[in-house]
């Protein structure tokens, strides 16, 4: 079985389907396993619930779905956040806002476990360092844990002595799911935030036991050129173009 890894799609369409193809052209996939933040940031809401729905797919709620259906205060975001989660609100059709009041916090899958943020936050927390991961590693059973949230690539590993460590996850180049623990997040498709704007996703072939790691560039000026019809914060529209 092939499953498509997501995360972070933030209602930008143009990276979505960009991500979409290239999953089509490296052979297509059984499942998307979407790790949250469907919406929020970008232009496009309703049209990236519509077209992850049209996949297989299961789905576990970000901290921006649950802001956009009023599960959240927005008195927690930052103001442009804020802003665009006020806008996404309204382009919502009652259909998105069924969906996103319905994803599950955290989602089990053979031996993984899916969820946005960390296994002791699913909402909220940031997993960017060692020792708040080697702290998480026991807030989950399945000897893996795929996260989202802080839009960077990376790999957390616990072995089997206890010593936590951490790695980039790097594009191309395949991770074997072998004796440790890993905490993976594979990036983000809307809004990267490691220096690279190119949208990024993972792999996960389940008979090679092996998660690669791809980048897809995509047409950023659609997507900005989007946002600025629809007045969303300039800061949103131009960290696009950096990766950040």
């Amino acid at each position: 079985m092939r499953y498509a890894i997501i995360a972070d799609i933030h209602a930008n369409l143009a990276a979505f389907t960009a991500v979409l193809a290239d999953i089509d052209q490296r052979g297509g996939m059984d499942e998307i396993w979407c790790l949250g933040d469907v919406v929020g940031y970008g232009p496009d809401p309703h049209q990236c619930i519509e077209l992850l729905r049209q996949h297989n797919h299961v789905c576990v709620a970000g901290n921006h779905d649950w802001a956009a259906v009023g599960k959240l205060n927005l008195a927690e975001f930052n103001p442009d956040a804020a802003a665009a989660c006020r806008w996404t609100a309204q382009q919502l059709t009652p259909e998105d806002i069924d969906y996103l009041e319905n994803l599950p916090l955290v989602i089990e899958k053979d031996d993984f476990t899916l969820l946005h943020g960390s296994p002791r936050e699913p909402i909220w927390e940031y997993l960017i360092s060692v020792s708040s991961a080697k702290e998480n590693f026991v807030y989950f059973h399945s000897q893996f844990c795929l996260v989202g949230h802080s839009h960077v690539p990376l790999v957390f590993r616990l072995n089997e002595t206890g010593a936590c460590s951490f790695s980039q996850f790097s594009a191309n180049i395949g991770l074997v799911l072998a004796r440790s623990r890993l905490i993976i997040n594979p990036g983000g498709v809307g809004q990267p935030r490691d220096g690279d704007p190119r949208a990024s996703y993972a792999i996960l072939d389940s008979e090679t036991g092996m998660v690669r790691l791809y980048r897809v560039a995509y047409d950023i000026g659609v997507t900005q050129a989007s946002m600025v019809r629809h007045n969303l914060p300039i800061r949103l529209v131009s960290r696009l173009s950096y990766g950040m």
